[in-house]
């Protein structure tokens, strides 16, 4: 039943002409700390998806890079449980495993094959990357990434900061996979003013896995004061809910906050015929370009006093939800905690509300 709800629920959203939509923040659900399954810690959650009946959870540990299969429980509109069934350990035998390190950051299922993308170690000169694996963990094949994302490539990507989100397209062609943070050759890091700070989403067309557009997307200043040297802000998450419409998640770290060093934002963002195909660009600094269109739908600090100790955690995890019992459909995140090795964190699941108008 769920899966036939969770179908129906994309496929309206896809027939849906209507062009006005907000978020409505349902409810939370916390999986406590340290639980194991099959002798690995719960926890990491970088990307999440739906299928087949399952939730499909990626898990940011470079150490051991493995997805987690479980289920979530939602009734009466809230979560009502999150379990953890079996362990996917990604392949390290493979020479393309050998040949790269695996943070995972993002996942989506296209004909019963998983997709990942890793943002590898710009440090180490190791490349980011698109790949596939089946059911078992065993490496398929890998996609063409442009020079442009390579790690000693002459745009100089940041480190920690290349392929973070993805998505399926809605018309299941291809897929789309995102920047958390903006080349060195397109423009500056997030700040305390405004900058040019766009990050690359790029179209990969299923059959032939080449990148066939792009476009940029400008990222928000950081509004909170520095209390430590860590202030930062980059795109953790996105989801195509209509064609050429996305969920975008930005996600602000600030040290010196402890637990409240986030702020995340859910944003709408529009591909429209002004949009510029940014694919052939080397340079966003040297170029004219016109981005993505971006409107606000959910601040969560609006709603951290409905939070576990009014803390928003690092939520880089967003799929669809089920059908809700008022007929509308509903997103589910999910945060990475980081294994608590920077502190307190929570391993956080939401619900949120799709509103039509």
């Amino acid at each position: 039943m769920k899966k036939i709800a969770i179908a129906l629920s994309v496929f309206g959203l896809l027939a849906c002409k209507q062009q006005r939509i907000s978020l409505k923040f349902l409810n939370e659900y916390i999986v406590k700390d340290s639980l194991q399954i099959d002798n690995t810690v719960i926890g990491g959650i970088s990307g999440i998806d739906y299928y087949n009946n399952q939730y499909y959870m990626v898990v940011d540990d470079a150490a051991n890079p493995r997805i987690l299969i479980g289920d979530i429980v939602v009734k009466n509109d809230s979560i009502q449980s999150v379990s953890f069934e079996k362990v996917i350990v990604v392949d390290t035998v493979s020479q393309f495993t050998k040949n790269h390190v695996l943070d995972l950051e993002s996942i989506f299922i296209q004909d019963g094959v998983l997709n990942l993308t890793s943002e590898g170690s710009i440090q180490y000169k190791k490349d980011p990357s698109i790949f596939h694996i089946d059911t078992k963990g065993n490496f398929i094949n890998e996609v063409v990434i442009p020079n442009y994302f390579k790690a000693t490539s002459e745009a100089k990507p940041k480190h920690n900061g290349v392929f973070e989100g993805s998505s399926k397209s809605i018309d299941d062609k291809g897929f789309w996979v995102a920047m958390e943070a903006p080349l060195e050759a397109d423009g500056e890091e997030p700040t305390f003013h405004e900058t040019q700070s766009p990050v690359r989403i790029t179209y990969y067309d299923k059959n032939t896995k080449e990148a066939t557009k792009q476009y940029a997307y400008q990222l928000e200043k950081i509004d909170k004061p520095a209390k430590g040297n860590v202030n930062l802000n980059g795109v953790t998450a996105i989801l195509e809910y209509k064609k050429d419409h996305f969920f975008i998640i930005e996600r602000i770290y600030q040290s010196g906050y402890g637990s409240h060093g986030n702020v995340v934002r859910i944003f709408k963002a529009t591909i429209d015929d002004a949009s510029t195909n940014t694919l052939a660009i080397e340079s966003l600094k040297n170029e004219k370009y016109t981005p993505l269109k971006k409107e606000l739908l959910l601040d969560f600090s609006t709603v951290e006093n409905q939070l576990t100790d009014g803390i928003i955690d690092n939520i880089e995890a967003i799929t669809f939800g089920p059908t809700l019992a008022n007929g509308n459909k509903s997103l589910i995140l999910a945060s990475d905690d980081n294994f608590q090795v920077y502190g307190k964190q929570l391993n956080q699941f939401l619900l949120i509300e799709i509103e039509e108008k």
